[in-house]
């Protein structure tokens, strides 16, 4: 059989035709497989472990640390409380400036006496002002009279918050020291978040363990020359924490530090006034949970509980599951937000050191018994 030469140079251009449309096609189904974004991915995990179910806590609950400053969302946030058996909610949103903390006062006596206490936060902006300390310090006395239970330091102190001078004010500065001693005196705790996760104060790029969360929120990142070093923030809230042995800190987040809890238990050894919360840092406490449960019993006297969300009866649950079942792989999400592309392990805690954890350290530390009439 005889092929022409025209229809053999139709064949072999056919042929060719065929191997570039299949070499785009495949290229282009590569891309389209590819093409997801590591912030948009959401696996779905395909693990089959055990999964517990926690409505409500062994024990009544204190959330220690709370922000409740919608005010109208107060009666759904007791609600919400009350679902997840939640006894008491500390809200720290009090603020100093035009004197909010009075409204959150009023508002949450009205809705339920003894349930939502209020701490003060200091107009630290005013700094510069003649005596601010001492002024500041007498405005808290009179608002402990009207009812707040303690002081509350957002983490702008010693971060980002400048005086007049352009300089950052650290949280040691002198200026600030009769607050410290008013929150002494008065019998009143103080709750201060300095600095942040140490994943924050890291460059945004390939090995930042928090990269999805810093891509959600990118002014949460404090990288650079800007900002100060996370250690000496911390330094700085220790150096308060020793100079007032008299008054009774909260290290808010674990005291910032849960990525090392060799560091906060020499701290706690170290500081007998310091004491801890755990609030939106169960994902990383879940995924040392051999180290966290050891350190959790060990410090059992030093530890409370506390969410930093807006009550809420699920998010709540999921810190029962984490703190009372051996359940595994638990996605903390939900309870609070998307913080690290890990899941967490419950802690399976003894009912002695859950029942401090969930209220009684907290009933210590707030002098709830002395002033139940209160």
């Amino acid at each position: 059989m005889q092929i022409s030469e025209t229809n053999l140079c139709q064949g072999i251009l056919t042929t060719q035709i065929l191997v570039i449309l299949l070499f785009f096609s495949h290229d282009m189904s590569a891309q389209k497989k590819t093409s997801l974004k590591l912030l948009d991915w959401r696996p779905q995990s395909e693990m089959v472990v055990s999964r517990t179910e926690v409505i409500k806590p062994k024990f009544p609950v204190i959330d220690i640390h709370n922000h409740l400053r919608a005010l109208e969302n107060t009666e759904a946030y007791l609600k919400e409380m009350d679902e997840a058996g939640v006894w008491m909610c500390v809200s720290l949103d009090g603020h100093s400036a035009n004197d909010f903390y009075k409204k959150h006062l009023e508002k949450a006596k009205e809705v339920a006496e003894n349930r939502l206490l209020v701490f003060f936060a200091p107009e630290w902006e005013r700094i510069d002002e003649p005596d601010f300390g001492r002024k500041e310090a007498s405005r808290l006395e009179e608002a402990v009279r009207m009812g707040v239970r303690g002081l509350k330091v957002f983490k702008s102190l010693g971060l980002t918050l400048k005086d007049k001078t352009g300089k950052i004010v650290p949280v040691d500065d002198p200026r600030l020291d009769p607050i410290w001693a008013k929150c002494g005196e008065l019998g009143i705790p103080v709750m201060i978040h300095a600095s942040d996760p140490k994943a924050f104060f890291k460059p945004v790029d390939k090995f930042n363990e928090r990269y999805d969360e810093l891509g959600a929120h990118p002014d949460w990142s404090f990288y650079g020359d800007e900002y100060p070093d996370k250690d000496e923030i911390l330094d700085q809230r220790n150096n308060v924490i020793a100079k007032h042995a008299n008054t009774l800190f909260i290290g808010a987040h674990m005291a910032n530090l849960p990525e090392d809890l060799g560091r906060v238990a020499m701290w706690l050894d170290l500081y007998p006034n310091l004491y801890v919360d755990i609030d939106a840092r169960i994902s990383e406490l879940g995924r040392q949970p051999y180290t966290a449960r050891r350190f959790m019993i060990k410090y059992q006297d030093r530890i409370m509980f506390g969410t930093d969300t807006p009550p809420d009866a699920h998010a709540y649950r999921i810190y029962y599951r984490f703190l009372e079942t051996d359940d595994e792989y638990i996605d903390p999400a939900a309870g609070h937000h998307l913080q690290g592309r890990w899941m967490i392990y419950g802690l399976y805690l003894p009912d002695e050191v859950l029942e401090k954890i969930y209220y009684k350290n907290a009933l210590k530390i707030l002098n709830w018994h002395e002033n139940r009439s209160n």
